[in-house]
């Protein structure tokens, strides 16, 4: 299926909403039937028509169907944001007694949910070094449910052998779920490879403009229709029609955005490579990248996260590194028009700073839609 034809004709069936180009935004809580029967079906199975927009709505149907033709999936699920969709992608294949094996440093609300939620209820998680398939054999146990992955990660740009993970688990009945945010499918196609559940924060890429959240599961429609009846019910996080609305409109210059920002992050890379105060920097596809020839692989493209280590004695010198940034605002997320910078040490008390352990050091830059020679005068006169 052609990308043109997916972002911008399918699931859209202009005809039935008079021939309008932009789609409607369903703004209702409840739809009504004709007949006792009618309504009796919908109860029965409430995925397969509309009930309630708790559930299923013509706008997000069209944005469920899109994400799923990207993803090369059979389904997909839209929620209010990210971590939500981490929430009941997991939630939905452990119980209590359950194993689960996580790539380290994973996303902040995952690691919220696999230390503190989900030991409440019997479910344990061991994390692993992620770049080595061999940390994957040792840590599976009989009890083994799922394997969390984030390839490439939002802070250190670790990524995992997907064909590698996805054979290894298949061969012991355990589902994989990955974060694909830093990718979108544009760029990585985790389903084609074999993982379960491709995720990805629609929050960033998809929506584009930093105006609206959301969070997307992709996967069998078995899987999804698992969730669906649970978690995505029950806990009432699916997205509303209107940020669904926002989101097919960031779609629509998605391709375009994420060449943008490839090519203005190639720029960026290259004069933080070259620069004095810059011990390290990490990008996948940078030859100098530990793992580039698996980020070769696997991945068609890299987007515009880069982190690189500064050279510095203390604390404030990178606090004012970051504050003499003019147009790198600083901020959490990325994904929008607009670039962003965040110190690891902002995580950290001033007083547990060390300088000889160098991810105290670590900066992320998202690279957002401005010109390339803008952005580096300003990294050059914050230096």
């Amino acid at each position: 299926m052609d990308l043109s034809y997916i972002i911008n004709e399918l699931a859209e069936e202009r005809e039935n909403y008079f021939n309008a180009i932009s789609p409607p935004i369903i703004q209702t809580s409840n739809f009504a039937f004709p007949t006792v029967e009618a309504m009796r079906s919908a109860f029965r199975d409430e995925m397969s028509t509309y009930l309630y927009s708790r559930g299923i709505n013509p706008t997000v149907d069209i944005l469920r169907t899109k994400l799923a033709a990207l993803d090369g999936a059979e389904d997909c699920l839209v929620f209010n944001n990210g971590a939500a969709a981490v929430f009941a992608g997991v939630l939905a294949n452990v119980k209590s007694g359950d194993h689960i094996v996580s790539v380290q440093h994973p996303y902040t609300w995952a690691a919220h949910m696999f230390d503190r939620i989900l030991p409440r209820f019997g479910v344990s998680t061991t994390y692993v070094d992620g770049t080595r398939i061999e940390e994957f054999e040792r840590a599976i146990l009989p009890n083994t449910r799922l394997i969390y992955l984030e390839s490439p990660n939002s802070w250190w740009l670790d990524i995992q052998d997907l064909a590698a993970v996805a054979d290894l688990a298949r061969s012991e009945n355990i589902i994989t779920l990955i974060d694909n945010s830093y990718c979108t499918p544009l760029y990585q196609k985790p389903i084609e490879l074999g993982i379960d559940i491709a995720m990805q924060t629609a929050t960033k890429y998809i929506g584009g403009h930093s105006d609206t959240l959301g969070g997307v599961l992709c996967g069998s429609a078995a899987m999804m229709k698992r969730i669906f009846d649970s978690e995505y019910l029950c806990v009432g996080s699916g997205i509303q029609p209107f940020n669904a609305w926002m989101l097919l409109r960031g779609l629509r210059t998605l391709p375009m955005r994420l060449e943008r920002i490839a090519q203005t992050t190639r720029q960026v890379l290259d004069f933080l490579k070259s620069h004095p105060r810059v011990e390290e920097t990490i990008f996948p596809l940078d030859p100098d990248y530990p793992q580039y020839a698996l980020a070769r692989k696997q991945m068609k493209g890299a987007s515009g996260l880069i982190s690189f280590y500064l050279k510095a004695d203390t604390i404030g010198e990178i606090e004012r590194f970051c504050e003499s940034l003019k147009h790198f605002r600083m901020a959490v997320s990325w994904g929008g028009h607009e670039s962003l910078v965040i110190p690891k040490c902002a995580s950290l008390e001033p007083s547990a700073f060390d300088a000889r352990n160098r991810n105290h050091r670590m900066i992320r830059l998202y690279v957002g839609l401005e010109d390339g020679e803008y952005l580096i005068r300003d990294l050059e006169q914050a230096f």
